[in-house]
């Protein structure tokens, strides 16, 4: 993809250059350029279609926003055609007008087209986002614009604008994409950044997001066993000869205990009637029942996720004739994550893949990971909606250095060459702060919009534009972390432990090192200098972790102590430069504030 450069003022016009992420479509000829803005005056005007769907007009208004930003003229926008030439369509109501329109019934879902036709620029997609996706692409991939996160962009100024030969048309892999960080729920940086999660996506005008009745985790949702328990114990976990609801599932080969989920499960759908997906998914624990028809279930199918998906089947079919745009999205998770010998999800049913057992030091598809990949394989062979649940931050741990960086693409990646369909990347989603969580966050948007992107390269262009001339020692910081893993062995679980062999004296000295050089380099911009600090409390969050172990191998190897003398002093200083960036939680299940209460200590 061609991109424009970032600094510099220009005079004269700037025609850009031919951009082909797709073949040219049709046979008619596509302009040589389109005329934008000249010396800070429109020359294009922004056209979009009378009764257009809100979300197309508001995609007329960002485009206008954002050319006004860039080059200083103002785009009213217009419901008027007018003559051909220096056209702006946005919506394919609007492209309808060019001589070249892509026909809205040929767009997919969030399609997008983005092309010069005679004179005119095509900015149109297919529903309910894919207009709104197309300007976002046209003002990243031709102007230069970038939302690093919901307060940090690059708008390149220019007052002259010329569009050349642009030619996209583009169908994203994965119809749901979520980088469930917090730093991502921002319904703006979502939008401008293609989310469409039930978290991470946009507004009512930015086209809405995913609407789940239920997430995950359901069955007592459904079921509560302060409502049936007592009347009902047989619609519970057998577990050991005895009915439980402690640490257990639900009884799944049950009839009358389907009847009544179904029930309620209708019920919550009828008041919610935006949702197109209803989970119906096991609790997070083990607990399975092992009753006389389950485990007989279980063995014919070779496993736990036998019963649960001939369940969740029953369900699914139960409730198609009231909600026939509805899927019921269930787990492959833990002691259900092996695919059945038989059974197979209807064509309502999404099956939601999770890796937390794997090493995130390692791709997916490494030997390191191999049960979970052929557990991979074997879903995406029987389920025609196959969802993946993944990791990408540690939980015990949220300020620690992860370093998963260099995995992030080639996961999604393996995902979508395995007939994948929606991702959801479980990040850090409960505080600010987390360990470089707004470049995960800005990566994983990328990738899952189109996962053919670089990953190196998204990184590297993530760190020049949000940490400018501290991107150098900051690159320094985070492939050292990436080194000193790949030494060590360690697995690199969601769970790592804080004294994770990867996290030595030698590394983290380096790392301060790194890091101080960043400091240096950013002292002149008080933005970019808290951006480096915020960047370097995992640094100081692990030697706090560890710090009894750090002093006395500095002691035995005779070398200097580059941190305060006491981990009082320390601490401190961590908690001033935690509150000044709002951190709230230091992991998934603990406070900031417990974890100070309690010396800086984790439970």
């Amino acid at each position: 993809m061609s991109i424009l450069p970032r600094s510099g003022r220009r005079t004269g016009p700037i025609v850009l250059p031919l951009l082909l992420i797709s073949a040219a479509l049709g046979t008619r000829p596509l302009s040589a350029s389109v005329d934008i803005a000249r010396h800070g005056r429109a020359r294009a005007r922004i056209v979009v279609a009378a009764g257009a769907p809100e979300t197309e007009r508001f995609a007329a208004e960002e485009l206008a926003l954002f050319l006004h930003i860039v080059t200083g003229a103002s785009f009213p926008v217009t419901g008027d055609a007018g003559r051909p030439g220096g056209r702006l369509l946005v919506g394919p109501g609007a492209a309808a007008w060019a001589a070249a329109e892509p026909d809205a019934a040929d767009l997919a879902p969030e399609e997008i087209v983005v092309r010069t036709v005679g004179g005119d620029l095509v900015l149109a997609g297919g529903g309910p986002r894919g207009t709104l996706y197309a300007v976002y692409q046209f003002l990243e991939d031709v102007v230069g614009c970038r939302w690093w996160t919901s307060t940090a962009s690059r708008m390149p100024r220019r007052p002259s604008l010329t569009v050349g030969t642009v030619s996209i048309r583009f169908k994203p892999p994965l119809e749901y994409r979520e980088p469930y960080w917090y730093v991502a729920f921002d319904p703006v940086w979502a939008a401008r950044n293609k989310g469409n999660g039930i978290q991470v996506g946009g507004d009512a005008g930015r086209g809405g997001r995913q609407a789940y009745e239920g997430f995950v985790h359901t069955f007592y949702r459904l079921i509560p066993p302060d409502r049936y328990f007592a009347r009902h114990p047989e619609w519970f976990s057998e577990i050991d000869g005895r009915r439980t609801s402690e640490n257990a599932q639900l009884c799944l080969a049950n009839e009358d205990l389907r009847r009544e989920l179904v029930r309620n499960l209708k019920e919550r759908l009828r008041d919610n009637p935006a949702a197109t997906i209803a989970s119906v998914s096991q609790n997070d624990c083990a607990g399975n029942c092992t009753c006389p028809k389950c485990r007989a279930i279980d063995e014919e199918e070779g496993g736990p996720a036998g019963s649960l998906l001939r369940f969740v089947n029953a369900v699914a079919a139960d409730i198609e004739g009231e909600f026939p745009g509805v899927a019921i999205d269930t787990l492959a998770y833990q002691y259900t994550r092996r695919p059945p010998r038989l059974a197979r999800p209807r064509p309502n049913v999404i099956v939601r893949l999770c890796s937390i057992e794997c090493s995130f030091a390692k791709p997916l598809d490494d030997p390191a990971n191999k049960a979970f990949f052929d557990d991979l394989e074997g879903w995406s062979k029987i389920a025609g909606r196959l969802y993946i649940w993944d990791y990408t931050t540690n939980f015990a741990h949220y300020v620690q250095p992860h370093p998963n960086y260099g995995v992030l693409a080639a996961n999604i990646r393996l995902f979508v060459a395995r007939n994948v369909r929606g991702v959801f990347e479980q990040g850090a989603y409960q505080s600010w702060g987390s360990e470089m969580a707004e470049m995960r966050a800005w990566m994983l948007a990328k990738l899952l919009w189109d996962p053919r992107l670089d990953g190196r390269r998204l990184r590297d262009e993530f760190l020049d534009g949000y940490y400018g001339p501290a991107a150098g020692p900051m690159r320094d910081y985070l492939e050292g972390l990436e080194r000193a893993l790949a030494g060590s062995g360690d697995p690199l679980g969601c769970y790592s432990p804080s004294e994770a062999k990867f996290l030595s004296l030698d590394t983290l000295i380096r790392s301060r090192e790194a890091l101080q050089a960043a400091g240096r380099k950013a002292a002149r911009s008080a933005e970019y200098a808290r951006r480096v600090n915020r960047a370097s409390l995992p640094l100081t969050y692990a030697v706090l972790a560890c710090w009894d172990a750090l002093r006395e191998e500095a002691r035995r190897a005779g070398k200097r102590w580059p941190w305060p003398e006491t981990r009082q002093a320390l601490l401190a200083r961590f908690l001033e430069a935690a509150g000044r960036e709002n951190v709230t939680m230091i992991s998934e299940w603990q406070t900031l504030a417990d974890w100070a209460a309690k010396g800086g200590r984790t439970k």
